[in-house]
């Protein structure tokens, strides 16, 4: 009788209770958000239903009531169109951020010693943390000892071996992709080239494998070239890094190529430890990852890296040396296809610094600035490192600078726990910065060196780009050389203007890094 009556209850009222709930829920998180804007100090900005990074928000497209995690860049025109910091203040999940396009922001809130106040959060970098802790991913002390072995392998001679190898692999690239002899040369998607161009000068520079362009390195079992398991693995790795373990058992096919692409690329990386533990002690070896197992086997036994962390440490120079510089070397000569008055400017120099009778040298880098300013150029409006992001160890103030015109600063409390964005996409076309930032004009980078931190694109503070000077070293002997002998168009759909064409190619996908979308290009040999 009794639960005849409960259940008679619960009917009568069903209908109050769902009601009763919903209140309660609207309450709480209403009360999340005001406590969210609070934390902001109610700065102005978007207030979606999900957190850009949270897994609601990853499942839908970015569109205007979802913030997806590429709201930066499919936002780019109009999110800080007032205000060169924001916030973003979710209702329904995730917790409120700060974003902002202000260098000096960026600068405050960067530290590769965990000594301003902001470190790293651990979910930022699991991405970074597929393979194994690394420079990228690492904080503090952890940090400092991974930049202390890293660095030795980064100096003058792998630079100079960058260079010459770049040089041999455009050589084997004209004649393997039979361009020797033709006039003309249609390449749909140049991404094919650059990946291939960037993965082969690493894998000579950074491992010390002796190859060819149509003999790419193949992993210890012999079913894939390193050049396939890696791109199976760009396919695939946001799956790896976000799927719950029991997805990856799935007997899908594209699930099943992905372990497998990860199980080749971990025993061929377990491998080359091994081998050049056994070899670095003839001192012939002088690629990267010699100099970094030996500098790590010089180095005191607390101050060493384990197996894993090197393993991390190389996948990360591989994933990202390769992914970035392809991506960029795509976007500079997409650009240049529709500049052809800034191309014509770039062969000049070339014809005047190199000529026509023998090959660029390392020599040249420096005179060759015209060549790096096109490549800086693109990497500043597709920068590979999108975002950086920060969290607040501690309540601290950080002093955010008055509205474009306006003298000063105003200083804006920075509760302990909470995330501070540097949108770099935002930050390389702030007008503080630049003028006309949409335009494509390297001229504003003649002159800079390469490693002036005028240029902010391979991020700020101690925690650059330690790869950066490989990157550019690569790509100045690489359009050089291509510039010289060929002059770069767009290939164009039929009836397409080029205006069309920019709009259609020169998007960016963003994954782990930012890139360009496939670029086709037509290729005139010059007389």
């Amino acid at each position: 009788m009794l639960i005849e009556l409960s259940f008679i209850f619960l009917r009568n009222n069903f209908a109050g209770i769902i009601v009763t709930f919903i209140s309660i829920l609207l309450v709480h998180r209403l009360w999340v958000v005001f406590r969210g804007l609070r934390l902001v100090n109610y700065l102005p900005g978007l207030r979606p239903p999900f957190s850009p990074f949270s897994l609601p928000a990853v499942a839908f497209p970015t569109t205007w009531w979802n913030a997806g995690p590429d709201i930066h860049w499919a936002r780019k025109s109009d999110l800080y169109t007032d205000n060169e910091t924001v916030s973003i203040v979710p209702w329904l999940v995730g917790g409120p951020m700060i974003w902002s396009t202000n260098l000096d922001v960026a600068r405050q809130v960067s530290s590769g010693a965990n000594r301003t106040g902001f470190f790293k959060p651990t979910w930022s970098a699991r991405a970074l943390l597929l393979w194994g802790m690394n420079i990228f991913a690492a904080e503090g002390d952890v940090w400092r000892k991974h930049r202390r072995v890293m660095g030795p392998a980064f100096n003058s001679e792998l630079y100079r071996l960058v260079w010459d190898q770049t040089l041999k692999t455009y050589r084997d690239l004209i004649v393997a992709e039979k361009w020797e002899g033709k006039g003309t040369m249609v390449v749909p998607v140049i991404q094919d080239i650059t990946f291939k161009l960037a993965l082969l000068v690493l894998g000579t520079c950074a491992f010390g494998f002796s190859f060819h362009w149509d003999e790419p390195p193949r992993t210890s079992s012999g079913s894939l070239s390193v050049q396939q398991a890696m791109r199976i693995g760009v396919e695939s790795y946001m799956l790896r890094v976000i799927a719950p373990r029991w997805v990856l058992r799935l007997p899908f096919q594209w699930i099943q190529q992905s372990n497998a692409a990860y199980e080749a690329m971990m025993a061929f990386m377990k491998d080359q430890v091994a081998a050049r533990k056994r070899e670095i002690h003839d001192g012939t070896q002088k690629d990267a990852f010699s100099l970094l197992v030996k500098a790590n086997e010089n180095e005191e036994s607390k101050y060493q890296l384990s197996d894993s962390e090197l393993i991390g440490n190389v996948y990360i120079m591989l994933f990202a040396g390769h992914e970035t510089t392809a991506h960029t070397l795509a976007a500079t000569l997409g650009f240049l296809s529709l500049n052809q008055d800034i191309q014509d400017e770039v062969v000049e120099q070339i014809r005047e610094v190199v000529g026509y009778d023998r090959d660029p040298q390392f020599e040249d880098y420096n005179n060759l600035n015209k060549v790096l300013a096109a490549f800086f150029e693109a990497l500043r409006l597709f920068p590979s490192g999108h975002i950086m992001i920060r969290q607040a160890s501690e309540d601290t103030v950080v002093q955010m600078p008055n509205p474009r015109g306006q003298e000063g600063t105003i200083a804006v409390p920075i509760a302990k726990g909470q995330v501070v964005v540097i949108d770099m996409v935002g930050v390389q076309r702030n007008p503080r910065y630049f003028e006309d930032p949409m335009s494509y004009k390297p001229s504003r980078w003649h002159g800079i060196s390469n490693d002036s931190e005028d240029f902010t694109a391979f991020s700020v503070g101690p925690r650059a780009c330690i790869g950066r000077k490989f990157a550019t070293t690569e790509a100045v002997c690489f359009l050089s050389m291509l510039l010289r002998d060929w002059k770069v168009l767009p290939k164009l759909n039929e009836g397409e203007t080029q205006e069309e064409w920019k709009d259609r190619v020169l998007d960016a996908k963003v994954v782990l890094t930012l890139g360009v979308r496939n670029v086709p290009l037509i290729f005139e040999r010059r007389k």
